[in-house]
């Protein structure tokens, strides 16, 4: 099996709780050396506690006797009154901390002391009752990973989505669904994979298998782009259905529509059809890492593979098919082939204002032979035969 460790620590936001008294709480995603991944919750106090312990644990590496030595990243203390400008404020610093505390050396950040930290605690198991009068605010980490406190105006209200079917989980990180159930949003990953809460469990679940409560439709799904984005291939994968796409790892293809449920339009050369966004990634970036996420999951089913799927809406989703992808994405291409190479002049087409015609020199007038002496005396009159006479 292995030494347990932590492979990653990520800080997803915080929540404002009013139970037994208002106070913050900051939300960390724990990814373990075995791919689970946990949610803790902890007091800033409680933060700045493990620090300080793990200080005196290591004091060379702490500075205590020479600061020259010191490696372990800094923590400002507790402020006396934590309001939620503080707690919005200390999110860079929590996030900067964290990634440096992993970068320590392995005798530090695998060390009891960390993993005790960060394991999950009974108290992280609990959630709100729908008793409580006033349930936490959630606040949310921006995805860009900027902490100003003008991106975050107020609580993120989680979406709620409702379940059409029932959901088998494959991992622990995964959770497991009835047909029915009604979970809140934490995350939606471009993978298809939406990390979800519901009543004391938490997990990833597939997209595919949740539905909106107003409507059938993902109003977040973007509109195609038909200029497309190019993507690699980063494992083969052999089509299932016919609207799908079946590729091998490493070719290059354009992606031209992005839905949420993880199952991207994809275009490859005068072809479009579905594929799992899981097994593409863009040139340049690191394949390795997105290699490690499909170990960890897979790519999640199509809703059109589910059995006993049941909707509580009257209509079906609104969906384009592929004929009409093909007819839009070649429209596209002819029209950026026509902008950018123009069409040759054809033989026997009228002359355009920019290739005038060349105008054909006028003939000039020939030039009568001169006459004779005696034709001029015979047709001049006798005024001029009186003057030739005279100038003999």
């Amino acid at each position: 099996m292995g030494d347990t460790f932590i492979r990653h620590i990520a800080l997803l936001g915080f929540e404002k709780r009013f139970v037994p008294s208002q106070h913050y709480v900051y939300m960390f995603l724990v990814k373990w050396q075995d791919l689970s991944e946990k949610v803790v919750y902890r007091r800033f106090t409680e933060i700045y506690e493990f620090h300080k312990a793990l200080k005196e644990m290591f004091p060379i590496e702490a500075g205590d006797i020479s600061p020259e030595s010191r490696i372990i990243p800094h923590l400002p203390a507790p402020r006396w009154f934590d309001g939620q400008r503080a707690a919005e404020s200390r999110q860079g610093t929590l996030t900067e901390y964290c990634n440096a505390l992993m970068g320590l050396p392995v005798k530090i950040s695998r060390c009891p002391h960390v993993l005790d930290f960060f394991k999950v605690r009974p108290d992280d198991l609990k959630l709100p009752t729908d008793s409580q009068v006033k349930k936490p605010e959630t606040y949310l980490m921006p995805k860009d990973g900027k902490t100003n406190a003008a991106d975050i105006t107020g609580p993120i209200i989680l979406q709620t989505y409702r379940a059409i079917a029932d959901y088998e989980k494959s991992s622990g990180s995964e959770m497991a669904l009835a047909m029915g159930d009604v979970v809140d949003v934490v995350e939606k990953g471009e993978s298809g994979w939406w990390f979800c809460q519901m009543k004391t469990k938490r997990g990833w679940v597939p997209a595919s298998y949740l539905e909106p409560l107003d409507s059938p439709d993902e109003v977040e799904d973007p509109e195609p782009n038909y200029a497309g984005e190019p993507y690699v291939t980063i494992k083969t994968y052999t089509a299932v259905l016919e609207d799908e796409v079946s590729l091998q790892e490493g070719e290059t293809i354009d992606v031209i529509h992005k839905l949420l449920d993880g199952w991207w339009v994809i275009r490859k050369e005068d072809v479009t059809g579905y594929f799992p966004s899981m097994y593409l990634q863009k040139a340049g970036q690191d394949i390795a890492q997105a290699q490690r996420q499909i170990k960890r999951r897979g790519a999640p089913p199509r809703r059109s593979s589910i059995r006993n799927a049941h909707s509580i809406h009257q209509r079906s989703r609104k969906r384009l098919s592929q004929d009409t992808y093909r007819r839009n994405s070649v429209r596209f291409l002819q029209q950026r082939r026509r902008l950018v190479r123009p069409e040759p002049q054809s033989a026997g087409s009228p002359l355009t204002e920019e290739q005038p015609q060349t105008e054909r020199p006028k003939p000039q007038p020939a030039v009568p032979p001169r006459p004779s002496a005696d034709l001029i005396l015979n047709r001049c009159s006798e005024s001029t035969k009186r003057k030739l006479a005279s100038a003999v």
